[in-house]
């Protein structure tokens, strides 16, 4: 066996030796020690929520405990976001691993003893707050990874950038937020992130497994304004008007014609929805205007083009034909949450290994939207679903809900798979 073969052989045999490569003892022990202590963090987080941008003591939580792992940490990013550096035993690459740290403006009524009992005010309205979509779970595992990788710098070839991100949810009108904010202000760079991972709690999913997919896993979502203007006149006299309220049911119907009909449906879903509707003051009153809200979601950049094309020409053209005038105005929420295949393809080994491979489940695309996909428009991102439904359970409430509710057995999972996640993606550079 001449030298290039040998060297050929041992190559192959490495490769298979990482595909094999199943949790390392350290982590796993670490992981299982700290348990306690994440769901602990986890309550803490969830009877004390905060809305977007607005996190400061849930950020001042995180930012102590980070210090007090001796990594170098940065404050106020993207108003309250943290964001920390741990350094490995050698130079290498930098990934980055990202949680959102916000809640909603939801009254809770599950019933758990850390129930949140905070309100608040929002839009002028007071409303209960809680982390109705698992956002406090995210931050606690990644506290969690952040002490097990603290205490194995050794087992780290390069850097990992932890970024605890507000406003994932949105901000308020009027403020910037969230990824967008986290990215404007340099958060990929100094030193410049090679590649990102993220995870997401699923009250649909049991706990033990996770949910994958490579390409396109959740959806671009645009926020639309349709503003119609008709003619006021005497509720009994409707010829005498022009009917804003009658022009915004045929917007309606007739957006849903591009979904039926002009989308090809075949190669990824896509939502027309309109959630809001707003107009008159009295029942027999015609009013002169109407205004209309909803939401778009494509997981295809073409489809995207074509929906966004068409509401553009078919809203004013629907409104002119029954006499009134109309205006769509779109703002960008998030985009494609994109999983870069080589990245899924080189991890996904690491994630079989950890939960086990008949845990792990390619899944399909959701219409929900999470604003991650702004970090994988600059980067190489992983973004995956982590089971917390307690097995045999049916009918688990959904996210945004009440009812919402996560299985806390779960989170060690979670703990587990970004750790090693982390120290072979490194190493392997």
């Amino acid at each position: 066996m001449n030298s290039k073969t040998q060297t050929l052989l041992l190559l192959l045999l490495a490769i298979c030796s990482i595909q094999a490569q199943q949790i390392d003892p350290d982590i796993n022990t670490m992981a299982e020690e700290i348990e306690s202590k994440v769901i602990e963090w986890r309550r803490d987080f969830h009877q004390n929520p905060e809305l977007s941008n607005r996190e400061f003591k849930t950020a001042e939580k995180i930012a102590k405990h980070l210090n007090n792992l001796g990594l170098e940490v940065t404050e106020k990013v993207a108003k309250t976001g943290v964001v920390a550096i741990l350094k490995g035993k050698k130079a290498g690459k930098t990934v980055a691993l990202r949680a959102d740290i916000d809640a909603l403006p939801v009254t809770e009524r599950a019933d758990v003893p850390f129930k949140s009992i905070v309100k608040t005010t929002f839009l002028d309205t007071e409303v209960g707050v809680s982390h109705a979509c698992g956002h406090d779970t995210h931050t606690a595992i990644l506290m969690g990874v952040a002490e097990i990788l603290a205490k194995n710098k050794n087992k780290v070839s390069g850097t990992v950038k932890f970024i605890f991100q507000p406003a994932e949810e949105g901000p308020p009108p009027g403020e910037e937020g969230g990824a967008k904010l986290m990215i404007k202000e340099g958060v990929l760079k100094n030193p410049d992130v090679d590649a990102i991972f993220g995870l997401h709690i699923n009250s649909g999913t049991p706990v033990g497994k996770i949910r994958y997919k490579p390409g396109g896993t959740m959806a671009a979502v645009e926020r639309f304004v349709i503003n119609v203007k008709g003619k006021q006149t005497h509720g009994s006299a409707p010829w005498s008007g022009v009917d804003p309220v009658l022009i915004s049911a045929k917007i309606i119907d007739g957006l849903q014609t591009i979904i039926s009909r002009e989308s090809p449906l075949v190669n990824e879903a896509a939502v027309i929805t309109v959630g809001k509707i707003t107009s008159g003051v009295r029942f027999n009153i015609i009013p002169e205007n109407a205004e209309m809200i909803g939401t778009v979601r494509t997981l295809d950049p073409s489809m995207r083009e074509l929906i966004i094309r068409r509401m553009t020409e078919m809203v004013p053209s629907i409104a002119k034909a029954y006499g009134g005038d109309a205006t769509i105005e779109f703002q960008n929420n998030t985009s494609i949450t994109y999983n870069d295949p080589n990245l899924v393809k080189q991890m996904l080994p690491t994630i079989q290994g950890v939960a086990g491979k008949e845990n792990v489940l390619l899944s399909k695309a959701t219409t929900g939207g999470e604003d991650f996909s702004y970090f994988q428009e600059k980067v190489p991102g992983f973004y995956f679903f982590l089971g917390g439904k307690t097995p045999g359970t049916t009918n688990a409430p959904a996210h945004h809900t009440p009812d919402f509710y996560i299985d806390e057995s779960g989170l060690v999972l979670g703990v587990k798979v970004m750790s090693q996640l982390t120290i072979d993606y490194l190493n392997a550079q």
